[in-house]
């Protein structure tokens, strides 16, 4: 085997060592993008059991491996099925120009404080909230069918956006860079879910959810019932302490 190896090597050229990298950066780019979500655990799994296909193929494990190779049929198509929301950011986010992301980083980080200033007085008067915040790809599609605001992030404007008794109150406020894109806009529901019990039957959460295993933003949810604040990014919902946990964990998302 060993030498079956150093013979493959010796007749390596530059094509096949560029085809190793692209796979290697394809592989790295997708377990980013699945990092810190279900998807991540069933990736593993995959990895052993091709693990096991190798093991059973070298050792001539005659029956194992006939059982792994018909297995393997099957299993690209629960994969598309399983990866069926990463895929499809993945698959988007080659089409990002990811240039800009600096630019609109900087120009958010300037304005954050008012919008952590408003979550943090949304949450004390039980005002419900649901923003989302561009990171790479493009939520125009969604920034569509609201309100065109187009205003600079301030924290008054939000709270009034979210004020019962705002027409707009119910759909979800747009955030790139420093600007409120829109508001009241209409955010997707996620096909399938586990949500904990307290988050459960709770609409802003679903679309924030949702909305996160669509694409790359992050979603700050804030409960009218209770006035906890919630974080969800790459299709995992969790719950905040304080605006200073949420600081920390939204800055740390969009930077990565």
């Amino acid at each position: 085997m060993f030498a079956n190896v150093l013979t493959a090597l010796h007749r390596s050229t530059i094509l096949d060592l560029l085809d190793i990298l692209l796979v290697a950066v394809i592989l790295y780019s997708f377990l980013l993008l699945i990092k810190e979500t279900k998807a991540y655990r069933m990736a593993i799994g995959l990895g052993i059991i091709g693990i096991l296909f190798l093991f059973t193929q070298w050792s001539r494990m005659v029956v194992s491996n006939w059982l792994l190779r018909n297995f393997v049929t099957y299993l690209i198509i629960a994969v598309i099925v399983l990866f069926q929301s990463e895929i499809r950011r993945f698959l988007t986010g080659f089409g990002t120009r990811t240039f800009r992301k600096p630019i609109a980083l900087r120009s958010f980080q300037e304005k954050v404080e008012d919008l952590f200033i408003a979550v943090d007085y949304m949450s004390q008067k039980k005002i419900g909230a649901l923003i989302a915040v561009e990171k790479d790809l493009p939520l125009t599609v969604y920034v569509d069918r609201g309100t065109k605001i187009e205003a600079v992030i301030s924290k008054d404007l939000i709270v009034s956006l979210f004020y019962p008794h705002s027409p707009l109150h119910d759909g979800a406020v747009i955030i790139k860079g420093g600007t409120i894109e829109a508001a009241g806009c209409l955010l997707p529901l996620p096909a399938s879910h586990n949500l904990r019990t307290e988050f459960l039957a709770r609409t802003r959460h679903l679309a924030a959810l949702g909305l996160s295993q669509e694409t790359d933003a992050a979603v700050i949810i804030v409960s009218e019932e209770t006035g906890g604040i919630s974080l969800a990014a790459r299709g995992v919902l969790e719950g905040i302490q304080d605006t200073d946990k949420l600081k920390e964990r939204l800055l740390e998302y969009l930077k990565s």
